[in-house]
């Protein structure tokens, strides 16, 4: 690898500390990059990652993890807060988010003793860690988050909790696309396990961890509904079935006959692979040519606009989606077409 043009640097992403390799556009490169285990593009950073290992950094001749490690008192508060969090019934993607943001802190500071830790101690962290690297608002969001909760659960400590403030969020608005582009996304495979994927995430406004949890006795066909067991937020909740989604599950059933989860992988008995579930949707997308990124939550999106769009009410919405708050459906109404394409531009008038 030392031949060619490269440039690599451990990145925060998605709470989870990774080496991001930049290097010129080259076939034996690119051939070489594949070969390492945990390899991944990312399509917003523009950039190949993978997971930051001491191997890894000696590779590609970075400083060794061993020198970005907690204190030892760090590593002791760290697992006691991730006890704290599993007793709190927290979900366990929350308890690594957690205990991952709080460790990034420590790790700044681990030459410090965590009861001497203030709230300039945070400010300056924001500022010479997370707005340095240039991290995201909402990975500082999850900071701040894990630094109060762990706070909350400390009996001597100079941190003002109350004064740790969140970083403003950058308004962005959903991705949606058109009804024409989703049913050409949904029709584009003939399998029929990988159509009954991507259309009940659609047509329930699913996200796909759910989905890949539904089984057999989460539909109920008596009252054209699916039931959502713990779905985000330990909430259950229902949403209603289509008559038509019914028929092409009954079709997919005899089909595939699963044991357990309503989808199953190669190995019988247990779910689908996420993974796999999103190569499902790259693949529709190459066979439509649809050149926009985009992800399965953006059928979740266009659910919830194609909803609004057709004269649902925004309160049902929320229901149907498991929003805690209305604020977060409230998001659906700024994408909406259905208002802003009756209003005349004065550009027509001239």
């Amino acid at each position: 690898m030392m031949t060619m043009k490269w440039e690599a640097k451990i990145i925060i992403y998605r709470a989870e500390s990774r080496i991001a390799v930049h290097f010129e556009k080259d076939a034996d490169m690119m051939a070489r990059i594949k070969q390492f285990a945990g390899i991944r593009w990312s399509q917003q950073l523009k950039v190949w990652h993978l997971p930051d290992t001491e191997e890894n950094r000696i590779k590609f001749k970075l400083a060794t993890a061993s020198s970005l490690l907690p204190s030892e008192e760090g590593v002791i508060q760290i697992e006691k807060f991730k006890q704290w969090l599993r007793s709190r019934r927290y979900s366990e993607s929350t308890i690594n988010t957690y205990k991952d943001a709080l460790k990034s802190f420590f790790v700044f500071y681990n030459t410090k003793v965590i009861a001497d830790l203030t709230n300039e101690d945070v400010i300056k962290y924001n500022n010479e860690f997370i707005l340095k690297n240039k991290l995201s608002a909402s990975y500082q969001n999850q900071i701040t988050n894990a630094i109060k909760l762990y706070f909350k659960t400390v009996k001597y400590t100079k941190i003002e909790i109350d004064k740790i403030h969140r970083p403003k969020r950058a308004k962005v608005l959903p991705n949606v696309l058109s009804k024409e582009e989703v049913k050409a996304i949904l029709e584009a495979h003939s399998n029929n396990k990988h159509k009954m994927m991507l259309s009940l995430i659609y047509s329930c406004g699913l996200r796909s961890g759910e989905l890949l949890a539904l089984k057999p006795i989460h539909i109920d066909s008596k009252r054209n509904i699916v039931i959502l067991k713990n779905a985000k937020g330990q909430k259950d909740r229902i949403t209603p079935l289509s008559p038509k989604i019914l028929e092409m599950l009954r079709a997919y059933f005899k089909e595939y006959r699963p044991i357990i989860y309503l989808f199953e992988g190669q190995k019988a008995g247990m779910p689908y692979d996420a993974r796999s579930l999103q190569l499902i949707l790259k693949q529709a997308l190459r066979k439509t040519k649809i050149t926009k990124p985009v992800t399965l939550h953006w059928l979740r999106h266009s659910y919830a606009t194609h909803l609004l769009e057709s004269g649902t009410d925004l309160r049902y919405i929320q229901e149907l989606l498991g929003h805690s708050s209305s604020k977060t459906t409230e998001i659906y109404t700024h994408v909406s077409t259905k208002s802003i394409q009756q209003i005349k531009s004065p550009f027509d008038d001239l």
